[in-house]
């Protein structure tokens, strides 16, 4: 199973980024896709999830109308578009693959990570 992130960098305030996360080794149509975040000194948090069939979507609502969440499942890719990005959205972002089993157990992985610093 793997996880690959990219198109994190360095951009500026109010600049724009896409995130892609390239699965491989499991059935990415089956899994609920979501992106995490991590900056320096803070706990992980969720930014933005999609579920199995791309129809339905949640964002933290520090990201609403910024950021977009989208999925292709032919491509088996997750990606997100990120626009006017503000220094606080500086963090390693991380994506996340999760099949509900029961309501107590899931199956997910996780990838490396890809860094976005949002900085003049």
């Amino acid at each position: 199973v793997q996880l690959v992130e990219s198109g994190g960098g360095l951009v500026q305030p109010g600049g724009s980024l896409r995130l892609s996360c390239a699965a491989s080794g499991f059935t990415f149509s089956s899994y609920g896709m979501s992106w995490y975040r991590q900056a320096p000194g803070k706990e992980r948090e969720l930014v933005a999830t999609i579920n199995s069939a791309g129809g339905w979507t949640y964002y933290v609502d520090s990201v609403k109308g910024r950021f977009t969440i989208s999925r292709d499942n032919v491509k088996n890719t997750v990606y997100l578009q990120m626009n006017s990005l503000k220094p606080e959205d500086t963090a390693v972002y991380y994506c996340n693959a999760e099949l509900r089993l029961s309501p107590d157990a899931s199956d997910d992985y996780w990838g490396q990570g890809t860094q976005v610093t949002v900085s003049s």
